[in-house]
Parts: C-alpha cells; structure tokens; sequence
C-alpha cells in the first residue's frame, strides 16, 4: 500500500500562519472565512503576493503549527499499513524548511516528492492520496485514484460519493 500524504492543510496549519502576518498588512481575515481554494480573489489579495507570503512562512518553520495533536504517534500507525510518501507541491527553495518541520515534529514518511503544481499529484502512483485541495480531488477522481479529503473551510462544498471526509488523520487509519 502506497500513501500519499500532502503536507500545508494537512499536516502543517500553515495558513495559521500566513493568517498572523496577513492579518498585520490587511483587513482581518479569519481561517473560517476561507471557504474556497482561491479565496485570495475574495479578498482582493494579488496570487502572486499570497503565494510568496505563504512560502515566506516556511522561512520561520518552528512558528507553524500542526493540524492536530499526536501527527507523530498517527503518522507512525500510518507507516505500519504501507509506505507513507509526503507528497506537496510546493516552492523548492521550501523544501528543507518543511523537512526541518516534519522531522521536528518527528512525522514519519518513507520519501519526500515535491512536485511543482498541485494537479501534478494525480500523476504518481499511490494507491491513496490524503490531501486538503479541492482541485488535487477533482484530479485524483479523474484518474481514477482513491482520495480521502481532510476537512478544511476551503473544502467544505466538495461531496463527492468516491471521497472519504476526514476531520482527523487518525480517521485515515480506519479507512485505508
């Protein structure tokens, strides 16, 4: 069993933290108020500056949070069904400040792929894909790939009858 587990909306509450810097610059915006993918638009907030500001977090990665409690301790029972891969589409110069913070919060994984686009994702060969983005699970459904979504507000309208909701990664565990 190949599982593929994505990293920002996940595993790392980043959006938290570009939150807390957003919110200095800019009117007030709560995680609740982002209810879709590009919610950016909503806000008049350019998609350039969002996605350098939410790489820019990365740079102080000790000041992100996770999710949830006990990564460590899931991630682990994850990696005793199958090979657990992170799988993140992400900025590379990103890459060794997520490892910092996987290995800090002691999250287990077999191999880190960094991809450059979220849609990119679809491609690889996993036999299960927990991730957060509404548009990497139009994807994955589209090339036929078993998809467990972690809730989050910018997901809530996604109700596909071949997706698996979780509020908890532990959730996973039961459903793999």
């Amino acid at each position: 069993m190949k599982i593929a587990l994505d990293v920002d909306g996940v595993l790392a509450d980043v959006i938290e933290s570009w939150l807390n810097y957003s919110n200095t610059i800019r009117p007030k915006i709560s995680k609740n108020d982002i209810t879709d993918w590009n919610f950016w638009k909503k806000f008049k907030i350019n998609r350039y500056d969002f996605y350098t500001e939410l790489s820019s977090c990365w740079k102080n990665w000790n000041s992100i949070p996770t999710t949830e409690n006990n990564l460590s301790f899931v991630t682990k029972s994850l990696s005793n069904i199958g090979q657990v891969d992170i799988v993140t589409a992400r900025e590379r110069s990103t890459d060794s400040f997520v490892k910092s913070w996987l290995n800090y919060h002691d999250i287990s994984y077999d191999n880190y792929v960094s991809v450059i686009d979220g849609p990119m994702k679809a491609d690889l060969d996993y036999d299960v894909f927990i991730d957060d983005s509404p548009l990497n699970v139009s994807n994955f459904l589209k090339h036929n790939k078993k998809v467990i979504l972690y809730s989050q507000p910018w997901n809530k309208h996604i109700s596909e009858d071949q997706i698996h909701r979780i509020s908890n990664l532990s959730e996973a565990i039961q459903i793999i």
